[in-house]
């Protein structure tokens, strides 16, 4: 197991964990045969903190499976945010830690992009 796999599995249970269900799409960064990673649109989270979450799919990736991660996180319950943001579009890396037939686990990487969420298409990476 990698390091970053060791030290996740260390910390998974010092993160708060919030059973949330937020829409999220997933792109493998290994390429296919054609040149483009593999591609799992419209997944949902449960069980998310800042250190990764669990998706719902009936076909989940082998363990140590690289991805890309895009999630559209609603704010409307929390205080009004910088320039009225309603939803946030975070795009983040991680590796898949767990498999199993309901879904699998991923942890999150340390680089992560936050940026508002205006409505649009969401594109993979």
């Amino acid at each position: 197991m990698t390091e970053q796999i060791m030290t996740a599995m260390k910390e998974r249970r010092k993160l708060e964990r919030f059973d949330l269900r937020i829409p999220a799409k997933i792109e493998l960064m290994t390429l296919g045969q054609e040149g483009r990673g593999e591609k799992i649109p419209n997944i949902m989270t449960s069980d998310i903190c800042s250190g990764g979450a669990f998706f719902h799919t009936t076909q989940p990736l082998p363990e140590g499976t690289q991805v890309k991660i895009d999630l559209i996180l609603p704010l409307n319950k929390l205080k009004k945010l910088k320039d009225g943001w309603h939803l946030a579009h975070i795009k983040v890396t991680g590796t898949v830690l767990r498999s199993e037939s309901t879904g699998m686990a991923i942890c999150f990487n340390e680089n992560y992009q936050i940026r508002p969420w205006s409505g649009e298409q969401l594109t993979y990476h």
